[in-house]
């Protein structure tokens, strides 16, 4: 089964690479689906779209924001991962990646009896971003119309489902695609379904032995499925959840099946004389964190040979510096061959002074260059690294003990007051005496080790993603939060004319604004224009849900009016999106009298 995806897509992606490219390009962002069942056990159904249609959706005329990069910034905006985002918000988190079009959904869940299978319903929306609009595709007669994509089949069915949605995205953009939907319904089916399910499962899971047991559970049925197969998705997550538990072996033991199975992928591409259609990033980090590992075990040599193919085809600041600190590592430890460790020394001394000029203000690895220069004899230089080291980190103790020595070596006469810096530093476990001990035994500083700093895989992955689209991921300039944060100060001033002419420059560029309809809301509330107000703070509900302040204003406005069951439906809705609001209690308490 794999052998045939495997073919049909290198079928799909030959047909692209052999059509014209389309004048206009998008950047497309699909977010989880919603599940509006009362079946949580389904919520990974959800995650599952949005991972496979950040994958299916991958072509020429098309850039795709991945699942991991949109997981990063919805981070980076303190997004919640756990829940989804309004409308409002996720229109907020694709400009900020400058997404072009938004891919959401919704599905129902129905289980299945003693008779019949579980059957999925979805219901799928395109929306043009800056137009704030639905895709609108052109039929026969020159006509445009909206057209949701809605879909039912068997949940075992999901994966076909997933590749028909693809299909049906794309043939809305572009009527004469050069593949069918079945060949991207194969593609779709590139991992089985039930170890595609344990995975997603895996992914959403919280606790560790619940997550473990699912990536487990993965591997197994994709190999009982692809015999000799590894799926190295499940593996990867398995190598970093041993890593945090500093279970070394078992992680060593899942990246490595990572770094195989991509390398196999690559020989038999070659063998083929193919382009190879293997996961890169996915190779890149497994290799730099089995690195990481190898080298807190002073195993230099085979993290040397991991790290030393992804420095050369990554070209990252924290591959150079954790591989420029090995080497010297290496170096250091190497006592029989001064030829080699002499090598070792220059390479270090060579990476990682790749690293500082590509990461000036960093400390860590101006320190760590300072170490090699000073290790090479370049003392001139080191001295200068060292004083840069303490300029970004003025507490550096170890940094200020050895610029003591080099300066000492130099006959500079401020060595003394560097020196006594290093004894106001190294108090703490009497690190300074322990150091001097080494020194008069060895004239060495062999105690102090050289800094590689674990960075966190969202870090780490961030900087993959950026490197590999060319240009990192930085927030679009967007006017529309200027112009929202000027209407409130009009608002706070008092100036109602001018706000409203301010907020309604924001809804000719985003017609979804949320908070433009809750301002004008408080606006017409303020004019005592009591039907307006509770038409914009409506607005305002349906496109952001999580609008308290519009929930607490309209329950006001119900129990001024006398409707009290209206207000007691606000002061729930309320409450169950901040219950500890003092706003929010002091709506249910007006609620509650109501009606008395």
């Amino acid at each position: 089964m794999l052998k045939k995806a495997s073919i049909l897509i290198i079928l799909v992606l030959a047909a692209i690479l052999n059509t014209p490219a389309q004048t206009a390009t998008d950047t497309v962002l699909i977010l989880p689906f919603e599940n509006t069942s009362d079946n949580a056990e389904f919520n990974w159904v959800g995650e599952s779209f949005a991972r496979s249609l950040s994958e299916l959706l991958r072509v020429p005329s098309l850039n795709v924001i991945s699942n991991a990069q949109r997981k990063i910034v919805q981070q980076k905006l303190n997004i919640p991962l756990t829940t989804l985002p309004s409308l409002a918000t996720s229109l907020k988190l694709a400009r900020e990646v400058n997404a072009t079009i938004l891919v959401t959904g919704t599905y129902n869940i129905i289980p299945g009896t003693a008779d019949t299978a579980a059957t999925i319903n979805t219901t799928v929306k395109t929306i043009r971003v800056n137009e704030g609009r639905f895709v609108s595709e052109e039929l026969p007669d020159g006509r445009r119309i909206t057209r949701d994509i809605n879909l039912n089949d068997a949940l075992g069915n999901l994966q076909s489902m997933q590749g028909q949605i693809a299909y049906q995205i794309l043939y809305q953009r572009d009527k004469s695609l050069p593949y069918s939907q079945n060949q991207l319904i194969d593609a779709a089916s590139k991992v089985p379904a039930r170890a595609f399910e344990a995975y997603t499962k895996g992914l959403l899971s919280t606790a560790l032995e619940t997550r473990e047991n699912y990536f487990k559970n993965a591997m197994r049925l994709y190999a009982d499925a692809t015999p000799n197969g590894t799926y190295s998705d499940a593996a990867l997550e398995l190598g970093h959840l041993y890593m945090g538990q500093r279970k070394f072996s078992d992680a060593v033991d899942y990246f490595d099946q990572v770094i195989n199975a991509e390398q196999q992928c690559r020989d038999k591409a070659k063998g083929e004389n193919r382009a190879p259609q293997c996961n890169d990033d996915i190779l890149a980090e497994a290799s730099f964190y089995v690195g990481l590992v190898h080298l807190q075990q002073f195993d230099f040599e085979r993290a040397m040979a991991v790290l030393r193919p992804l420095a050369e085809d990554m070209k990252l600041t924290s591959v150079y510096n954790a591989l420029g600190a090995i080497e010297v590592q290496a170096s250091r430890a190497e006592k029989k061959n001064p030829a080699k460790a002499a090598g070792l020394l220059a390479d270090g001394v060579d990476l990682l002074k790749r690293a500082t000029d590509s990461t000036p203000d960093d400390g860590n690895v101006r320190f760590n260059y300072a170490v090699a220069l000073y290790l090479s004899g370049d003392q001139v230089n080191a001295a200068a690294q060292f004083r840069a080291a303490i300029v970004a980190n003025p507490s550096d103790g170890e940094a200020y003990y050895i610029l003591a020595k080099t300066l000492d070596a130099l006959k500079d006469p401020t060595a003394p007051t560097i020196d006594d810096q290093a004894r106001r530093y190294l108090t703490a476990n009497n690190r300074y005496a322990n150091l001097e001990k080494e020194w008069q035994k060895s004239q060495s500083i062999n105690d102090i080790p050289l800094r590689v700093v674990q960075p966190s895989r969202k870090d780490f992955v961030a900087v993959i993603l950026s490197r590999r689209q060319g240009t990192p991921v930085q927030p679009q300039l967007n006017e529309t939060d200027t112009l929202l944060a000027k209407a409130r100060t009009l608002i706070k001033n008092g100036q109602d004319d001018e706000a409203m002419a301010t907020l309604r420059r924001v809804l000719v560029s985003e017609p979804m604004s949320a908070e433009s309809y809750l301002l004008l809301g408080k606006i017409h509330l303020r004019r005592g224009d009591l039907e307006q107000a509770i038409s914009s703070f409506k607005t305002s509900v349906f496109w952001d849900n999580r609008l308290v302040e519009a929930h607490v204003s309209l329950g006001k406005i119900y129990v001024e009016k006398g409707d009290c069951m209206q207000a007691k439906t606000y002061a729930a809705s309320a409450a169950e999106i901040d219950p500890d609001n003092q706003d929010v209690i002091a709506l249910q308490r007006l609620s509650e009298r109501c009606s008395k």
